[in-house]
């Protein structure tokens, strides 16, 4: 050692070994961090439930419907659809902070002729084929529809977090519209509204009384909210009573050889409106797709009479905004309905943050941008929609109220919005317009 340099002393060796210590533990605390966990500024109602959360997965099988990707002018072929759902569920596993269970995803988008598919998993708070908790009454039924492509996992954080909050989730794989087995527009442009339908009634049947199925007597099948997200709220908004218009028909007719398939989903056919369900009590529409292509008109956006929550990015440069999401609000004047609008964001306001596998390098840039926003941090985003759909759909499923959390008077860089943390509630705009005609329910 040369004159005149110290050797450290045992207190800077101390301050070392603490630092080391610390750094440790705040890698292994960031590791342990799961998507929907609530961030340190998340809104009061982000937070997870009270009851720990049960998953299963369940095939079904949509019997005689029409094969649009074989349908080549005349009667449309039939075939039997193959769908896969994920169920979430109060249970009664016990309480466990560090219970995860691991997802199977990949990447990419069906890896033939488009781009490869990379398998990867990543974990979540629920416990596989657990048992679930009987309650009285049941549990209001959620159904979650994805956007093209995407899949069941798409919107974890949400569905895990709403069934820790009493209610039954169930997240639909729409065949022909998933990273595997993306196939051509005509089926998704179809099927979405029959799927959702179709997963509608067949757990409503599974959780009835006389059911033999795991969930007999957990469903209040009364209480239902239909949950979309881009082609998802395309599917959505047609279920809650938002006809597509003869432009679409026509349309379709044209990329199908001349199939009128689509015709039943209508709003000038009058078998369309005996489809509409009294059952379901509320629609979440997330970046909602199809304005801007003529997918609506004032007469189908006026047959939407149910309580809506639309949810947007300003920027959205795939649904659109002021010509696309915002004019679906503005003409959905039979409904009570609210948009919630992220400013600066575009269109990736509803899904998981991006997994660790779309950050290796060399990777095709919309692995990550499947997920990611440019200028919001994902997880922000996903706190505030649990939020606000623990809000909107806890008031119009469960009666519970409210209202404090959705009567929003100023921007969000004006004041605080209640529930939020001070300076936190930054970037927002929420609108509330009430139905022209108040009274009148489907």
């Amino acid at each position: 050692m040369k004159k005149g340099l110290k050797s450290p002393s045992k207190k800077c060796t101390l301050i070392s070994a603490s630092l080391l210590f610390l750094c440790t533990t705040l890698t292994v605390q960031a590791q342990d961090f799961l998507y929907g966990d609530a961030l340190p500024d998340a809104p009061h109602l982000a937070v997870r439930g009270d009851n720990t959360v049960g998953v299963r997965t369940i095939n079904l099988t949509h019997k005689n419907q029409v094969d649009i990707l074989n349908s080549k002018g005349g009667a449309d072929p039939m075939y039997d659809r193959p769908l896969t759902i994920e169920v979430w569920y109060p249970s009664e596993a016990p309480k466990n902070k560090g219970a995860t269970v691991s997802y199977e995803e990949v990447m990419g988008t069906r890896g033939d002729s488009l781009r490869p598919l990379v398998p990867f998993t990543f974990k979540g708070r629920a416990y596989r084929n657990a048992a679930p908790k009987a309650t009285t009454g049941g549990y209001p039924l959620i159904v979650v529809s994805h956007g093209y492509v995407g899949s069941r996992y798409l919107m974890t954080y949400l569905t895990e977090n709403l069934a820790s909050k009493g209610y039954i989730v169930v997240s639909i794989d729409h065949t022909d519209s998933t990273f595997k087995d993306a196939n051509a527009f005509q089926s998704t442009l179809l099927n979405r509204a029959k799927d959702i339908r179709f997963v509608i009634n067949t757990i409503a049947e599974k959780g009835s009384s006389s059911s033999k199925d795991q969930l007999s007597g957990m469903l209040d099948s009364e209480n239902i909210g239909i949950v979309g997200y881009s082609m998802g709220g395309y599917g959505v908004l047609n279920v809650g009573g938002a006809g597509y218009s003869d432009g679409l028909t026509a349309f379709f007719g044209q990329m199908t050889g001349g199939s009128t398939a689509i015709l039943a989903l209508a709003a000038s056919n009058a078998e369309y409106q005996k489809q509409i369900d009294p059952r379901i009590k509320a629609v979440v529409a997330f970046a909602p797709w199809g304005m801007e292509r003529g997918v609506w008109d004032a007469n189908g956006l006026a047959g939407l009479k149910k309580p809506t929550l639309f949810i947007a990015g300003d920027q959205d440069d795939i649904s659109g905004y002021e010509k696309g999401i915002k004019a679906i609000y503005k003409g959905a004047v039979n409904a009570d309905r609210y948009l919630l609008t992220y400013k600066n964001a575009r269109h990736n306001v509803a899904p998981n943050p991006p997994p660790a596998a779309a950050l290796q390098p060399g990777l095709h840039i919309d692995e990550y941008y499947r997920y990611a926003e440019p200028s919001w941090d994902q997880r922000k985003i996903n706190n505030i929609n649990q939020h606000f759909l623990t809000a909107f759909l806890g008031t119009h499923l469960k009666g519970t109220d409210y209202g404090a959390y959705l009567d929003i008077p100023k921007e969000s860089n004006e004041q605080d919005w209640h529930g939020f943390k001070p300076r936190s509630s930054t970037g927002m705009q929420l609108l509330h317009a009430k139905a022209a005609l108040p009274n009148m329910k489907q």
